[in-house]
């Protein structure tokens, strides 16, 4: 499970995963239906350093799709293009509601949009001056030293979702004690991640409670401008 981690997390993921209730850590080990699968669950950890990250997004679960759940919270690997070419967010986009939230978001930040965030407003910007790939904004959020994490790692069926958030808060609330004398500031997007505020380890560390980007309102809100606006995670390298 722990293969393609970045080394610096080692130690910690490993003391984590310990704290997993033992039935649920023996039917990650042994299930093969859920996703991402064991081997990529924890995906979020690969590239980013320990030493360079600076905010723990916390999403709700993956994405209720296998070809696009790839271990990163938001991340939508169905998603090929941001932009259509001719002009505005690209169809995939425009079917993923939290990540066409999040692009309108992104470009209020640019000041590209104000208040018209309808598909002809977002049509008329050049998008050609910024990135136009899934994998890009990942490098980007991570470049700004964000660790995109779910508050449950994997996904079965939606009936299940607290269950497995359930599941999970022992792995972060250990998560959390090892991070304690860290930098590091949380990201709650939405009700179930919403939970980790409630943890006694989650004390010590700044936190910025947002609704999840489902929702209308988290395009225009303050706290979470607050947070991106200075990161310019559309900009090219």
């Amino acid at each position: 499970m722990l293969n393609n981690i970045h080394p610096s997390w080692r130690r910690i993921l490993e003391n984590s995963l310990k704290n997993l209730d033992r039935d649920y850590l023996n039917f990650l080990n042994k299930n093969t239906t859920y996703f991402p699968d064991k081997n990529n669950l924890f995906n979020a950890f690969k590239t980013l350093s320990l030493d360079d990250t600076k905010y723990i997004l916390f999403g709700q679960d993956p994405y209720p799709r296998k070809k696009s759940a790839i271990g990163y919270a938001f991340i939508d690997a169905k998603v090929k293009s941001l932009f259509n070419i001719d002009g505005g967010l690209s169809k995939e986009v425009n079917k993923a509601t939290s990540l066409r939230n999040m692009m309108k978001m992104f470009l209020l930040c640019e000041a590209e949009l104000s208040n018209d965030f309808s598909k002809d407003a977002i049509k008329k910007v050049d998008h050609t001056k910024y990135i136009n790939s899934i994998i890009e904004l990942k490098n980007n959020f991570e470049k700004n030293g964000v660790l995109l994490l779910n508050s449950a790692l994997i996904f079965t069926k939606k009936e299940d979702s607290k269950y497995h958030a359930k599941m999970w808060k022992s792995f972060v609330d250990s998560l959390l004690k090892e991070l304690k004398n860290h930098d590091i500031k949380l990201l709650l997007f939405g009700n179930i991640s919403k939970e980790i505020d409630k943890l006694d380890s989650s004390k010590s560390f700044e936190k910025v409670l947002v609704p999840h980007p489902y929702n209308v309102s988290f395009i225009t809100d303050k706290r979470v401008l607050e947070v991106f606006e200075e990161m310019k995670l559309l900009r090219k390298s």
